[in-house]
């Protein structure tokens, strides 16, 4: 990079922004017809020259993304765990510090979709929920730190659900909760060079909505709703991602980046501008 300021310091970069990076993604595996986020993420990043860590509970799913990275001529290594255990968690990082000597970026894309109000669950399924969408990321996370070098970038997967008003569900609970802790943990970790940043996932077709049984029919409501009239899919976020967790983003921490086709229309559109009166 050089030390002129009227020269863009990434002019001679090149393609690829994760070269010589190793990164961990939890809920990176592949388990439907489409693509997931963690899924999208993990290829992403190995085509920009990351080596990837693929954190998944489930070792078929883990071992499809790593068989697709390497295929490609990536470098790939399942790693199998459940994050909503601690010590899972700690596991996790461990064997990819051990395999790669190395770990500076993580992302933490596990969800568990639930529709059931705050209200309508038991204490256990409650707690469940919690872990799974939150607590996991915390967990991750914490372990990771103490390895993360300055310069380590975080990406954390959230949705628009954290900011819906109601009726309240759990899983909205925990992903609203999910943003104040990356937020929270951008300031704290800032003064060590590590970066903070959150992806606000909208209403897109991927592997989350086709696991959960979504109505083909309700595919085309959902565009409609948003402002640019399409839909959006895993790999919409994964190129947010990828841009939160490169160094052309040095200088952003802290932000939730909403990527969503646009806000949501409420009130009547008008026609199209074709012209300037």
């Amino acid at each position: 990079m050089t030390d002129d300021p009227l020269i863009d310091p990434f002019a001679d970069a090149g393609p690829r922004w994760m070269e010589g990076r190793t990164a961990l993604v939890a809920g990176g595996g592949q388990n439907t017809a489409y693509p997931g986020v963690g899924y999208a993420i993990c290829m992403l990043l190995a085509a920009h020259g990351a080596r990837v860590a693929v954190l998944d509970r489930d070792k078929d799913a883990a071992a499809r993304t790593v068989d697709r990275i390497t295929a490609d001529g990536g470098e790939a290594i399942p790693v199998i765990a459940d994050v909503t255990s601690d010590r899972a968690c700690a596991d996790a990082v461990a064997e990819t510090v051990s395999h790669f000597g190395r770990l500076d970026t993580l992302v933490h894309t596990v969800a568990v979709g639930d529709r059931a109000g705050v209200f309508e669950v038991t204490p256990e399924r409650f707690d469940e929920l919690m872990d799974a969408n939150f607590k996991s990321a915390w967990s991750i996370t914490r372990h990771a730190v103490p390895v993360l070098p300055r310069g380590s970038s975080i990406v954390t997967i959230s949705s628009v659900g954290a900011r819906y008003r109601g009726p309240g569900m759990v899983y909205c609970v925990a992903k609203a909760a999910l943003e104040n802790f990356t937020e929270g943990a951008a300031t704290t970790l800032g003064p060590q060079g590590i970066r903070v940043n959150c992806v606000q996932v909208g209403a897109i077709y991927g592997a989350f909505a086709a696991r959960g049984g979504m109505p083909q029919e309700m595919r085309k409501p959902r565009l409609e709703a948003t402002s640019l009239k399409t839909e959006g899919t895993s790999w919409d976020i994964a190129y947010a991602a990828l841009f939160l967790l490169s160094d052309r983003a040095k200088w952003i921490s802290g932000h939730i980046l909403t990527v969503e086709g646009g806000p949501p229309h409420r009130y009547p559109v008008g026609k199209p501008i074709t012209s300037v009166p």
